[in-house]
């Protein structure tokens, strides 16, 4: 039996919308990732033994196996398998957990883990011809399935929060995102890549697309809800729709260390979790309370905390119900201000997670994630 470790991770700045990305296949972009933790490990490409990857929408340019795909691009050999999964927004996030329980299992002693969602070229919901339309007329039977959106106004009513803070939540996101930037806190976990500007001239992308590095709080609280008409869920206090991709080095500790790599982190607790499919996404409640349980920390003990801002209303009611010290919560902004790629935002965070603990010479970090039907996974890290 082994012990998995986390021996480096990167990602690449996350783009907007048909923004720097829109030229770039997923799977390109996802193998570029592959060869830039290659480059920076220096292991053998020949040793790793898997390539697990979260992805939401499989389907077009995601679709048969992208995973797979964007190993035979990359410079690993063709001997190294590779597999896709779909949990939801907890995609990558789950790969990194099934990539670390192979290892632990002593199935495998390094394994690539990471996710790839290009949201421009792969719409959300193509998988199943565009919407809840198409699925089982027994659910709706049994259950009230509902857009996100409205799963987030709901959460509103149920936690009494205002529009002013869920905007002010959101304007903090940007700001301390554009800090973070600014002050180069992502510049070791970032991977360049080359993209495209607005007016489709060649550029490199070092930053993520989505920051607004001057928010204005006000025109935030101009605008119209999105989802209900007497709604306080706003585009500006959720996550943003966006192209990303990240890549991790899941590896057995024992096998590392002899090979003369330095591991940065330990798993302590992984978690996924069911709940309320209609209140999809305060499953991240349960979620942290099991990741706390099993690792027999408390909340007052994290240094960190990823929780990803699906909506503004999420990360507002699990601190109701947790009573964290905000201070440690995305403390470089979330996915309201960098965007959220679906199933590459697991991978995304943990990254962020990672490489804020080592900045911060801190010990334990939490990664929790809403997932949509009313799960969440929960991860809690311990730096080595």
């Amino acid at each position: 039996m082994g012990e998995p470790v986390i021996v480096d991770a990167v990602r690449a700045p996350v783009a907007k919308f048909r923004g720097a990305y829109r030229n770039i296949r997923p799977d390109s972009l996802y193998a570029q990732l592959i060869n830039s933790l290659l480059r920076r490990t220096g292991i053998d490409a020949s040793r790793i033994e898997d390539v697990v990857t979260g992805c939401v929408t499989q389907s077009g340019e995601q679709g048969a196996n992208v995973g797979r795909l964007a190993a035979l691009l990359s410079d690993l050999p063709q001997k190294v398998p590779a597999v896709t999964l779909d949990r939801m927004c907890g995609s990558s996030q789950q790969a990194v957990h099934f990539a670390s329980q192979a290892i632990a299992a002593g199935d495998a002693q390094y394994i690539i883990a990471g996710g790839i969602e290009h949201m421009t070229r792969v719409p959300m919901f193509s998988d199943i011809g565009g919407g809840f339309e198409k699925l089982n007329p027994a659910l709706f039977e049994k259950y009230q399935l509902i857009h996100q959106g409205e799963s987030a106004e709901r959460i509103v009513d149920l936690y009494d929060l205002t529009r002013d803070e869920l905007d002010e939540f959101s304007y903090n996101s940007h700001v301390k995102a554009a800090a973070a930037t600014k002050a180069g806190y992502f510049k070791d976990q970032l991977e360049p890549v080359a993209g495209v500007d607005k007016d489709g001239n060649p550029m490199t992308l070092t930053w993520d697309e989505g920051i607004r590095f001057e928010p204005n709080l006000e025109k935030m609280k101009s605008l119209s809800p999105a989802f209900r008409t007497d709604g306080r869920v706003t585009a500006a206090n959720s996550s943003q729709i966006s192209d990303g991709t990240a890549a991790l080095l899941i590896a057995d500790l024992d096998q590392a260390e002899a090979d003369g790599f330095i591991p940065k982190a330990r798993f302590r607790a992984r978690v996924a979790v069911g709940d309320d499919p209609t209140l999809q996404l305060m499953a991240v409640v349960p979620a942290t309370r099991e990741a706390l349980k099993r690792s027999g920390l408390s909340i007052h003990d994290l240094d960190v905390i990823e929780i990803n801002e699906a909506f503004s209303s999420v990360v507002l009611a699990w601190a109701r119900e947790l009573s964290p010290d905000m201070e440690k919560v995305n403390p470089n902004g979330g996915a309201v201000a960098h965007g959220h790629p679906l199933g590459a935002t697991g991978a995304v965070l943990m990254t962020k997670l990672l490489h804020e603990l080592e900045r911060r010479d801190a010990r334990y970090g939490l990664q929790v994630m809403c997932i949509g039907h009313g799960m969440a996974t929960a991860t809690i890290l311990e730096r080595m």
